[in-house]
């Protein structure tokens, strides 16, 4: 059953469309900045309250007011405009565990290559290309587990496969300056 509201809304726009607010997956347009105006107002009491709303969660428990308006007002713009993709999102997780594990994330910054993949490296005049496969690397038609053993090959010398084909950035001797040549 309908209540006096609803019925009074359902006999005005009888044999037309319903108002806009009972429209299934229609949500009401919200005013962000307002919204982060508003928490100005509230004291830490409201903002812990807010938080567990948006969150679903209690905040921990020594947060700043400072630090829950931020991360209250971020949550409120996230869901009017969207937040990052599954791809993003992902990659943080990664991050932050990578980060509780052993806290050293220049692993997790490594450069991950799809097969099918094609690297293209020029040494002394002669562009080599390796493509990259399920299992490893193809070069020159040969199957390989690495790039390194590739860039050895090419280079007749010890070198970092990853770094020779422009995957990792090469670390300056401490006390170089930008463009210095040495």
């Amino acid at each position: 059953m309908l209540d006096s509201q609803a019925q009074a809304g359902a006999e005005t726009h009888a044999g037309g469309e319903p108002p806009r607010e009972t429209l299934p997956d229609t949500k009401p347009a919200i005013d962000v900045d307002a919204s982060l105006q508003a928490l100005d107002d509230l004291d830490t009491k409201g903002l812990r309250a807010l938080w567990r709303k948006l969150y679903r969660s209690n905040p921990p428990a020594r947060t700043r007011r400072d630090l829950l308006v931020l991360a209250v007002g971020w949550k409120q713009q996230e869901r009017a405009q969207g937040g990052p993709s599954g791809a993003t999102r992902r990659r943080l997780a990664n991050l932050s565990k990578t980060l509780e594990d052993d806290g050293d994330l220049a692993r997790s910054r490594a450069v991950r290559l799809k097969p099918g993949a094609k690297l293209v490296r020029e040494w002394h005049g002669e562009t080599h290309t390796v493509i990259v496969t399920p299992d490893g690397f193809e070069w020159r038609g040969q199957a390989h587990g690495s790039l390194s053993v590739i860039a050895r090959e090419i280079t007749g010398t010890r070198w970092s496969g990853p770094r020779f084909f422009g995957l990792t950035a090469k670390s300056k001797p401490a006390g170089m300056k930008e463009g210095a040549n040495g």
